[in-house]
């Protein structure tokens, strides 16, 4: 399978990624392990999770996607087929944060619950605008000159913060952002191509979207917005996207699906794959089924046609 590179970093990655949210939420530890031995057993190298994964469950604290990750290193001895994303900086009730103090134990805590040596890929996960971006970065290089993360990416930074870690990178020889982690999908548009696409290629990092199905949307397994309601992970976010151009979008899919003997699933992670600033989309499963049905994206190729389809349906 071909890989793609992430940024400048000397890593690469197959072009899907796995979330790990899911982990110890709506897939226990035993169903976590079976997925991703049958992610990496199908080709597929990278892992996406990050410090507050699933604090918003009931009597989590955060943490568990990573414990969950560390003991399926540790069981299955694949940390050398692995590259693993994960993340700091969002609110574990202290609020956003981004100083060098809490980076630093973070990063020891993160290493520890994931039992690995080093991060691959370690972001900020959210801004801490009180913090200056330089002394984020002066720490990143601290943690990379130990041996504790290889290279930094950045998530959901303002285009005004990111670029201005851009330009601390280059002035002051720090680490630089080599990821961007946005909101992004075939209904969630406008927000990445105009403001953070321009960054992505001036730039030439490498994008890894979340929210690439739309968190279920795009699956095309909600029909309505009262059938969104149903669902208790999903639902509240779902039902929003039940206006008219989320029902074109549907409808191209399913169009476009049942031409390519696929899903709707598959065709929208392909129409990701397809864009050539996105690296790899992430997309998470909590069942076997699942996990195979979005694999499939990879093996799925889209005509110039296809993708005008979508983009036409999808135009904001």
């Amino acid at each position: 399978m071909q890989h793609r590179p992430l940024g400048q970093s000397g890593l690469s990655i197959a072009p899907l990624m796995l979330g790990g949210n899911v982990f110890g939420w709506s897939a226990d530890e035993t169903m976590s392990h079976r997925l991703l031995d049958a992610f990496v057993d199908a080709g597929f190298n990278a892992i996406d999770t990050a410090d507050s994964y699933s604090r918003w469950v009931p009597g989590h604290k955060g943490g568990e996607s990573e414990t969950i990750i560390g003991n399926w290193l540790k069981k299955s001895g694949k940390r050398g087929q692995i590259v693993i994303a994960t993340k700091v900086g969002s609110d574990m009730g202290q609020g956003k944060c981004l100083k060098k103090d809490y980076i630093l134990k973070s990063a020891d805590e993160s290493l520890k619950r994931l039992q690995v040596e080093a991060i691959d890929l370690y972001q900020s996960h959210f801004d801490d605008e009180v913090t200056p971006v330089e002394e984020t970065l002066e720490t990143y290089g601290e943690l990379i000159k130990a041996g504790k993360v290889r290279a930094i990416g950045a998530s959901n930074l303002s285009p005004a913060r990111l670029n201005a870690s851009f330009e601390a990178s280059s002035a002051q020889g720090l680490p630089r952002y080599e990821t961007l982690q946005p909101n992004y999908n075939l209904y969630d548009r406008a927000g990445y191509e105009k403001d953070y696409e321009p960054i992505a290629a001036a730039e030439k990092i490498g994008v890894i979207p979340y929210y690439a199905l739309a968190s279920g949307f795009l699956t095309g397994k909600y029909k309505s917005k009262e059938d969104a309601e149903k669902s208790p992970t999903r639902g509240g976010k779902v039902k929003n996207y039940f206006d008219a151009r989320g029902l074109a979008v549907l409808k191209a899919l399913d169009e476009i699906a049942k031409a390519k003997s696929a899903t709707p699933a598959q065709v929208a992670l392909a129409w990701l794959m397809a864009r050539p600033s996105i690296t790899a989309p992430i997309a998470s499963a909590t069942t076997l089924d699942q996990l195979h049905d979005i694999l499939g994206a990879a093996k799925l190729s889209l005509s110039k046609e296809d993708v005008a389809a979508l983009d036409r349906a999808s135009e904001y």
